[in-house]
């Protein structure tokens, strides 16, 4: 008999089935599955030996070891640095040969040691596989040693419902709670995650998602990781699946995040079910952009705008005693009113929103007397109009020598700057900048800032500016084509200002923008380009206007008052009759002035 030969076929044998389960997945946020129980006893059957596996929190299997009838010797895993004040990312599961599934000393103190998510063991009993589980309890004992709690002797079955994710989230949350950093220590960590849903319209997933990621680190996040999800539908509890929810959950550990920002709207149930799996605060996309205007609102008018939106925004999230305001403190999507930490309910909120209200529509009559008067002085009105960063304000600087803070940042620019702009021919008008526009722009913010885009409605001229360079620029143009929409402004005559173009590497892309569009290709950081500008806005407002000859006799000299009012005196030359005049009128002022005019 070779018995060496069999001894060395056995020994062959059972390393094929030790790195067989190498092969083997858990689903993320479940404990272990039923075939990978079984193959772990059917090796210690055979060999009477502990057998033990360390699974990550992706459900992989990072190592298998072998040890001895009472033991296992631990290896050395390769693990990230982290606190000491949270879990290690790692689960260990490993066999029981006499059957005693509870957890011995060494187990529980390897837990203690190591921080394990938690420590199983699993054992077979009258042909039932059973098992019990370690995990932290997130406190600490008198001796100052962490606290652990103990599930079992219980079925597989059993052991398998527990949610790994949302224990290892509340351990997490219990442990770091002594070292709990405020935003003034260090910028938030942010997940972000989003649905692609069937029918998404022009805007990719991948696209949507780069735009919520600058969006973040505009507010002052630093973004440690993105995930987004195919469904047909959005879960009416969750708003992701449940499966993407666990996965979250085990990569908020991992990363060490603290806020999950989510692409689209969230309903309060949604929110507050992610926030309560999660245990991390929970924003979406409204609340994010609300939270940049918080911080980049400089006029009282800005300020008031900005606080009238989260207050809307926010009182269907209100609930439960006291109502509090104040727990937007300090931090992203948390800026504005709540930092007054006011408590109040809701019969208060809305007589805030009343006074808000009232105090955006006196300045709305003072802009209107404003506006009286720019009527009156018949000088025309050109609004700068585009997406979010598209360049405005910077082209305004270099049409009219102002100096409009501009920066490489979305909603750089809140309050609307106007501005006198002279054109070619020494003809005046009055150049607005208003605030850029975006995707999913909340519904909030068009209605609080409706007084300041009044601007837009009551412009003579729109100058849509676009990103030339942008990848998405088609999409940000159909963006901005919605919101003007929404203010009733889309049919207003419009000149589309392809910006950037110093940005722009193919040239075919500008081409294919440019094509059916009436449009300008401009460089408003060097100048390129800017001369033609101008005189097509030059043109716009002399195809407006009838090139005419008067001569108004010396006895109505008023006429004459009204004409410079309105710009439009080219020549004055003084005859015997009266003064003759070179004048350029506009359309629908020429019946005022016809019986002055001389016939060519």
């Amino acid at each position: 008999m070779d018995i060496k030969g069999d001894l060395v076929n056995v020994k062959t044998h059972i390393q094929e089935k030790l790195m067989a389960l190498y092969e083997l997945t858990v689903p993320i946020g479940q404990l272990s599955t039923r075939e990978l129980n079984e193959r772990m006893l059917e090796i210690t059957e055979q060999l009477g030996r502990e057998v033990a596996v360390y699974i990550s929190r992706q459900g992989r299997i990072l190592q298998v070891a072998l040890g001895d009838a009472a033991t296992v010797d631990l290896p050395q895993l390769k693990q990230k640095t982290r606190s000491d004040k949270r879990l290690s990312g790692i689960r260990c599961i490993h066999t029981h040969p006499t059957g005693d599934v509870r957890l011995s000393e060494p187990d529980l103190s390897s837990l203690r040691r190591l921080r394990f998510d938690c420590m199983a063991a699993i054992g077979k009993r009258d042909g039932r596989i059973l098992g019990s589980i370690g995990v932290f309890s997130g406190e600490t004992q008198d001796d100052g040693t962490p606290g652990l709690l103990v599930y079992g002797p219980a079925p597989d079955t059993v052991l398998h419902q527990v949610n790994l994710s949302m224990m290892v989230t509340a351990v997490n949350k219990k442990l770091s709670e002594e070292t709990t950093q405020t935003t003034d220590d260090r910028p938030e960590r942010a997940v972000i995650a989003g649905v692609e849903r069937m029918q998404r319209g022009i805007w990719g997933i991948e696209e949507s998602m780069d735009e919520l990621e600058r969006l973040a680190e505009t507010a002052g996040a630093v973004v440690v990781g993105r995930f987004s999800q195919r469904r047909e539908r959005l879960d009416s509890a969750l708003f992701l699946g449940k499966g993407k929810v666990n996965e979250i959950a085990m990569e908020i550990q991992n990363l060490d995040a603290d806020l999950l920002i989510l692409d689209d709207e969230l309903t309060p149930s949604q929110q507050h079910n992610l926030e309560r799996m999660l245990g991390i605060r929970v924003i979406d996309r409204t609340a994010l952009i609300l939270d940049i205007f918080a911080q980049r609102a400089r006029s009282h008018e800005g300020r008031l705008q900005v606080e009238l939106a989260q207050l809307k925004y926010n009182l269907p999230r209100l609930g439960g005693q006291g109502l509090v305001l104040s727990r937007l403190g300090g931090g992203i999507g948390t800026r504005g009113p709540g930092e007054t930490k006011l408590e109040v309910d809701r019969r208060r909120i809305h007589t805030r929103i009343h006074d808000i209200e009232e105090q955006i529509n006196g300045m709305k009559k003072t802009r209107a007397l404003y506006r009286t008067r720019r009527q009156k002085s018949r000088m025309p009105l050109v609004a700068l109009v585009g997406y979010t960063n598209a360049g405005k304000s910077t082209l305004l600087n270099r049409l009219t020598g102002a100096d409009v803070f501009a920066e490489d940042k979305l909603f750089a620019t809140l309050d609307p700057t106007t501005r006198r702009l002279e054109l070619p021919e020494k003809k005046e008008i009055l150049l607005t900048d208003t605030v850029g526009f975006i995707q999913k722009l909340p519904h909030t913010l068009v209605t609080a800032f409706r007084a300041t885009l009044e601007e837009v409605t009551e412009a003579d001229f729109l100058l849509h500016v676009v990103d030339a360079g942008n990848s998405n620029a088609e999409p940000q143009i159909e963006a901005v084509i919605e919101v003007l929409k929404e203010l009733g402004a889309d049919e207003k005559p419009t000149l589309f200002v392809f910006n950037k173009t110093d940005c722009v590497e193919n040239e075919y892309d500008l081409e294919r923008l440019t094509r059916y569009r009436d449009a300008v290709c401009v460089s408003a950081a060097t100048g390129a380009n800017i001369d033609i500008l101008l005189n097509r806005i030059e043109c716009f407002f002399k195809a407006q206007s009838v090139e005419a000859e008067l001569l108004v006799p010396y006895s109505d000299g008023a006429v004459i008052t009204e004409l410079h009012a309105l710009n439009a005196v080219k020549e004055t030359e003084y005859v015997e009759d009266g003064t003759k005049i070179t004048a350029s009128i506009p359309e629908a002022e020429i019946a005022r002035f016809e019986k002055y005019m001389l016939k060519k």
